[in-house]
């Protein structure tokens, strides 16, 4: 549903399948995922409406999410190559090269056909995406947040230093935590020296 041709082509660009299988997988780590909110995810990365998806492609593109999952739990670029290896050798069709019959851009898919299931697509076409930044960078492509309770993932990108957490949110939540619990043993510090004068 892209307005210029500008968006045309970048919403099938590396970088907008890679933020789009962090969306998706982050809209799928619930245990039982809204299919409008997944849906919503689609039709923001310029996927056709009306979206339709059952509790059974929720279910497939759930156990696809947790697949992807690994790769972004990769705390090296070995493992997390090997992760996206073994799915790209297990679960990915051959490279070919689509347009949807000249309403896109051409691309590349590595799903079976342009009729793929919902759950082979996402699985196929994050596989891709997350294989060139990782060769393009040489480092995992993304990481799963460190905040207590928070299971989102991320992408890595910029050589600044080593991202940790999914959001600003998430990173504040976890200083202002570290700062509390730091908090009682100062105070306890100084009331025992209070004592001791």
């Amino acid at each position: 549903m892209a307005s210029t041709s500008d968006d045309w082509s970048t919403r099938h660009s590396v970088l907008a399948t890679a933020r789009r299988t962090v969306a998706l997988v982050n809209a799928l780590v619930a245990e039982y995922p809204d299919a409008r909110d997944v849906a919503s995810v689609l039709s923001d990365f310029g996927e056709a409406e009306p979206i339709a998806l059952t509790a059974d492609d929720i279910a497939a593109m759930r156990e696809a999410a947790g697949l992807l999952r690994a790769v972004f739990a990769a705390e090296h670029t070995h493992t997390a190559a090997e992760a996206l290896d073994r799915l790209l050798r297990e679960r990915a069709g051959r490279l070919r090269l689509t347009s949807h019959d000249g309403t896109g851009p051409w691309h590349p898919h590595l799903d079976h056909d342009d009729e793929a299931p919902w759950d082979e697509w996402f699985l196929a076409s994050s596989c891709m995406a997350l294989t060139v930044l990782l060769w393009d960078s040489q480092r995992p492509p993304g990481g799963v947040c460190s905040s207590v309770g928070c299971r989102y993932v991320f992408l890595a990108r910029g050589s600044g230093p080593e991202r940790r957490y999914c959001s600003r949110r998430c990173a504040t939540r976890e200083r202002v935590a570290a700062h509390r619990r730091s908090r009682p043993s100062t105070e306890s510090s100084s009331r025992s020296t209070a004592t001791a004068k």
